[in-house]
């Protein structure tokens, strides 16, 4: 990949200095400098880099009086410049923050404050109300932002700055914690999947919360960091026309679409120009996907692979390379990515996508859970949970080690079926997962969200799948439901679809 990327330097190595503080490094930029464009009122706001460092001096102050390093604050904000600035202020005093979600109901908010041992949020009215007793909740948008600033604290970048939950698809969530260094981290894969971010005239938006790390460092702090500016906007249920009005009083160019919006965007026929890139990750894309996208916006979608533990690691960047169906794309230089074997050896066979201690990315471990934190590790190798395997430099994405469907003595990975199945017309969303079953093991078992007034029955989809597919790896069950079981990050919960699946008697 020809060109230096950020974070990185001439060599191609981490370009992280002795001391580092994310606040820092985000507020880095001229003060009249746009960092945020605010939609979440009823007129737009541009917040420059000065203002945003004024909200974050006012919080900072305040909190000094009862927070010290170390100390973990939560921050339960929507989309908004004050949610900016409550990390902001936090990392700048050298305590630790935790993202909650709004969608979280009061035992989701309970089991992570009581681990973090949160005794204090940073919210609003909405928030507060949320919280109940479960917390100290201080109103960000009431505090004060006249004074001197606050001087930015001693750190390191392997000082503890974020813990951030994993969405808990598989087990209850465990707090991922991350250093200074994590920003850095973000920033080589951040612009690679939007075709080197930064170019004239680039602005950056997603419907994704911040509170999820696709949301906060795929998106908006590195953003700010970049000088690119980030528009802040509500959005309590996605639709399409919501989508196309903020990408258009926005002036937004630049996308972080989660695959679940993708989809709404497809089965609604939606087509939206003017952007000059659109990036996806959380769940692989198919051909189809991609070529719809080519229609949609005009451009190559980029795929790119991480999670909560080590993200941003492979990426597609269409302004460099070609992408290629069914994979995620190429390791993100910085990060030695590999498909190892149960030994921990790197094989070109099928095996367990990993990446190499050393990644700037990469958590400092799970928060009070050094067993757990061990188990993610083989040798040198942090242990993603995914199956892959490579083809030359490119990496196809097999499906989670849980997921892997075993059927007649064939592995197959859910995500090919999936992907055909949303080929067809008529299927709005698909969920596909291995049912035990007596004879084979497993047999494919596929959930189906059908388009709205569509009637298309499971025999019609079978058909269609083995037209298309292995002969081994149709759907022999198709269940049709209103809506799949959905993490708040749009992920397809599998874990309940296997549940559901396992309680089904077989025929």
């Amino acid at each position: 990949m020809a060109g230096p990327l950020p974070g990185l330097d001439m060599s191609g190595a981490w370009d992280i200095p002795a001391r580092l503080n994310m606040a820092a490094q985000c507020l880095a930029q001229d003060a009249g400098r746009t960092a945020i464009i605010d939609l979440t009122g009823d007129v737009r706001r541009d917040v420059s880099y000065g203002d945003l460092s004024g909200m974050a001096d006012g919080l900072a102050r305040s909190l000094l009086a009862r927070v010290r390093a170390g100390d973990r604050v939560g921050v339960l904000l929507s989309q908004s410049p004050w949610c900016a600035a409550a990390h902001l202020a936090i990392w700048k005093i050298g305590a630790i923050s935790v993202p909650l979600f709004k969608l979280f109901k009061y035992d989701a908010l309970k089991s992570r404050v009581q681990d973090a041992g949160i005794t204090l949020v940073l919210t609003d009215a909405e928030g507060r109300d949320l919280l109940d007793d479960l917390a100290e909740a201080w109103m960000a948008q009431t505090v004060g932002i006249a004074g001197d600033p606050v001087p930015f604290a001693d750190t390191g970048p392997d000082d503890p700055a974020v813990l951030i939950y994993t969405s808990g698809t598989t087990g209850s969530p465990k707090g991922a914690l991350h250093g200074h260094r994590v920003l850095t981290g973000h920033l080589p894969g951040v612009s690679l999947s939007h075709d080197v971010l930064g170019a004239q005239g680039d602005c950056l938006w997603t419907p994704a919360d911040w509170a999820w790390i696709g949301g906060l460092f795929d998106v908006l702090m590195p953003a700010l960091a970049l000088g690119v500016p980030v528009v802040a906007a509500r959005l309590p249920k996605f639709s399409p026309e919501d989508c196309a009005r903020i990408i258009a009083d926005g002036g937004v160019r630049n996308v972080f679409f989660p695959p679940t919006a993708l989809r709404m965007l497809k089965a609604a026929g939606a087509e939206i120009s003017g952007l000059r890139s659109v990036a996806s990750g959380g769940e692989p894309l198919g051909a189809e996907m991609l070529a719809w996208g080519q229609s949609a916006f005009g451009l190559t979608i980029n795929e790119f692979y991480g999670q909560t533990e080590c993200n941003m690691v492979a990426s597609s960047c269409a302004a460099r390379f070609a992408a290629r169906a069914g994979c995620i794309g190429k390791a993100v230089p910085g990060h030695d990515v590999a498909v190892i074997d149960s030994d921990g050896t790197p094989t070109l066979a099928e095996g367990d996508v990993a990446i190499r201690r050393g990644s700037a990315a990469m958590m400092l471990g799970y928060w009070q859970r050094p067993e757990a934190t061990a188990e993610k590790f083989r040798g040198d190798w942090m242990i993603t949970g995914d199956r892959g395997i490579w083809e030359g430099e490119y990496l196809r994405f097999v499906g989670r080690e849980d997921d892997v469907i075993t059927s007649s003595g064939y592995r197959i990975g859910p995500a090919e079926i999936e992907d055909c199945l949303l080929t067809h017309p008529d299927v709005a969303t698909c969920g596909v997962v291995g049912k035990p079953d007596a004879l084979r093991t497993e047999i494919v078992k596929a959930y189906v969200v059908r388009k709205t007034g569509s009637s298309v029955d499971a025999a019609t989809l079978q058909d269609w799948c083995k037209t298309r597919l292995a002969s081994y790896s149709y759907p022999r069950e198709i269940t049709f439901l209103d809506a799949l079981p959905m993490t708040v990050t749009g992920k397809v919960i599998r874990k309940d679809l296997k549940a559901l699946a396992t309680s089904e008697q077989t025929p």
